[in-house]
């Protein structure tokens, strides 16, 4: 499913290098996923890490090179191409573009191809524009050309909107699979909970990355609804009828998306309780709120080490990160 979803581990002479897109009411929400995910933000729709992550756990990453050569000219890149060993596999290049940086070279279709051809003349293999074994990528990116893997995102989260069980106020999938990269950006060992999970959209965005997580509600009503989501996307995970005061499991994180709507309605003092009791299982909490909660979160004895706003239209959200 995903290339490396647990390989967090910056790769020593490996850069790799993202672009993103995201709407401008999304900037926060994705500048808290680069810092969770990199340890730093990118001001262009490019970042640079050691750090090799899956495109496709971000609903914001669209691509990434992992960068085998790099040079000041494109001819010098090429001479390098020569080199790379394909041993009979197939490949095909693209141009990536890198807007805002580099305008002359990422100007007319034509171009972009012209540089397509010129690379793939250079690599010792046989080019396959329909189904090739290795795909590469070619860039002009801060000052200089790269050449490496191409891997392109897909969108998991946008078919996990077509579930068959809704909920009004529930999280849309996109921010529920960002929040779920800035609560576990290194899934490697990690045991997550949801413990007011709902309808599950946390839960179908974590387990569709390989991550540990269990989901449980005191709301019996919901969790038929939340399993048939589970299992309509072929997803296996435990989900429990259980009040967030009487879990006794100890977790690295908790994910809490506190209720908000009419249904469920919660006093300062309700959602003191539940926070209370997370600050007691788990080591790290993301809280997702519509309400000014920080006084309760330090009362509850956390730290916020972070924090942005996801918003969609008037209606704002805050997806807190404290321990």
């Amino acid at each position: 499913m995903f290339d490396n979803v647990l390989d967090f581990t910056p790769q020593k002479g490996t850069t790799y290098i993202y672009t993103y897109a995201c709407s401008e009411d999304e900037r926060s929400l994705c500048a808290l996923e680069m810092r969770s995910l990199f340890g730093k933000v990118s001001h262009s729709n490019v970042l640079e890490s050691f750090v090799k992550v899956d495109p496709s756990r971000s609903p914001f990453i669209k691509e990434r090179i992992g960068v085998i050569y790099e040079a000041e000219s494109l001819a010098d890149l090429c001479q390098q191409v020569e080199a790379l060993q394909l041993s009979g596999a197939t490949f095909k290049v693209t141009y990536v573009k890198n807007n805002g940086q580099t305008k002359s070279e990422n100007e007319g279709f034509e171009k972009r191809r012209a540089i397509e051809r010129e690379i793939g003349l250079h690599v010792n293999g046989k080019a396959d524009l329909r189904h090739p074994d290795r795909l590469f990528g070619v860039m002009h990116v801060n000052g200089r050309w790269v050449f490496g893997e191409h891997v392109k995102s897909e969108a998991v989260w946008f078919l996990h909107q077509k579930k068959p069980n809704g909920y009004s106020t529930a999280l849309n999938t996109r921010v529920a699979r960002a929040v779920v990269n800035i609560a576990i950006p290194n899934p490697t060992g990690i045991k997550a909970i949801d413990p007011c999970c709902g309808i599950g959209t946390v839960l179908v965005e974590a387990r569709s990355m390989g991550i540990d997580i269990v989901g449980s509600d005191r709301n019996r009503l919901i969790l038929p609804g939340a399993r048939e989501n589970m299992a309509h996307f072929g997803l296996i995970g435990e989900i429990n009828l259980a009040d967030i005061r009487d879990i006794t499991n100890h977790y690295d994180v908790a994910i809490i998306d506190l209720p908000y709507n009419l249904c469920s309605v919660i006093t300062p003092e309700e959602q003191l309780e539940i926070l209370q009791s997370a600050r007691v299982f788990a080591d790290k909490v993301v809280v997702v709120t519509v309400e000014p909660v920080d006084e309760i979160l330090i009362k509850a004895g956390f730290s916020i080490i972070d924090r942005a706003v996801a918003k969609k239209g008037l209606f704002i959200r805050e997806v807190i990160v404290c321990n």
